[in-house]
């Protein structure tokens, strides 16, 4: 499902919960099915107001309708509910709610304001805005590839003047691995570099 899809369900899900009366509906309906006329007179409202927040819980597939003689009577989907709990405890299925585009938009924003020309304006102080800029610098290191001291002093160099500190910081992050002299990026960001 697409995430815009996923965070619409969830949206519709939690307005449909967002009310006092549309709750008490709930609660009414888990003990047992209930018309219109019954749930009016167990919450002391009306009728169309009973009605307006069924259709809002119907649309959140929360309760189903059943006609019965004259009435409509309505009863909990609590499939539906156990369904949204297990989705809305998985932090998988949180996570699909946004697209790696609005994960983007951020780093995004942290690189047009620090870096000019390409070079680093620079380091920023705030720790996640200097975490999007290592991770960028860090793309400059192929996985794999081992660099000398002074091959790595080069490309830091590049962007900034301090190349010493951003080196530590790469290091000291675990963004760039460091041993006997030579850097490398160790694996792919994002994958516990």
């Amino acid at each position: 499902m697409p995430p815009s899809e996923q965070a619409e369900q969830f949206v519709t899900f939690f307005k449909a919960l967002a009310d006092a009366n549309r709750l008490k509906i709930v609660g009414l309906l888990a003990h047992k099915p209930q018309s219109v006329e019954e749930l009016a007179a167990n919450l002391g409202v009306s009728s169309a107001t009973i009605s307006h927040h069924l259709q809002r819980l119907q649309k959140a597939d929360l309760v189903e309708a059943r006609v019965q003689s004259y009435y409509n009577i309505y009863a909990l989907r609590p499939d539906t509910l156990r369904q949204m709990a297990e989705r809305l405890l998985s932090p998988d299925s949180i996570k699909a709610t946004t697209s790696a585009s609005d994960l983007d938009a951020y780093s995004t924003q942290v690189l047009d304001e620090y870096f000019v020309r390409g070079r680093l304006k620079t380091i920023p102080s705030q720790f996640k805005k200097r975490q999007v800029v290592l991770q960028r610098l860090a793309e400059e290191f192929k996985v794999g590839k081992r660099y000398s001291d002074k091959r790595a002093n080069e490309i830091l160099k590049a962007f900034h003047a301090d190349y010493a500190a951003l080196r530590r910081e790469l290091v000291d992050t675990k963004l760039l691995a460091h041993e006997n002299g030579y850097y490398w990026r160790a694996s792919p960001l994002g994958e516990g570099a």
